[in-house]
């Protein structure tokens, strides 16, 4: 049987691991979508990942924490459609 603080830490430090290895395509030289898409789906999965180890440790806040899960996945999928659509060439407004 596996303990539970070993699989609530286990989960927090792959969503820290997920954090870190999101930055690093930040010092490459491609485009700024790539930098923002890889940037938004590392951090995403691991605040999802930190919010589900800590779900193990705090058993009682599970209707706050699945919620907390619920609104990272959607804010961050709608916020890097955003910011995509906004930094397009072409914009017709433009002159």
């Amino acid at each position: 049987m596996i303990n539970i603080n070993i699989a609530s830490y286990f989960f927090i430090g792959i969503g820290i691991f997920f954090w870190f290895w999101g930055t690093f395509p930040l010092m490459g030289k491609r485009s700024v979508l790539y930098k923002l898409h890889s940037l938004s789906v590392a951090d995403t999965l691991g605040s999802i990942l930190i919010v589900f180890g800590l779900l193990f440790k705090k058993t009682a806040e599970w209707p706050l924490l699945i919620l907390a899960i619920i609104t990272l996945a959607i804010w961050n999928t709608m916020l890097g459609y955003v910011l995509a659509y906004c930094s397009g060439e072409g914009d017709s407004n433009e002159q």
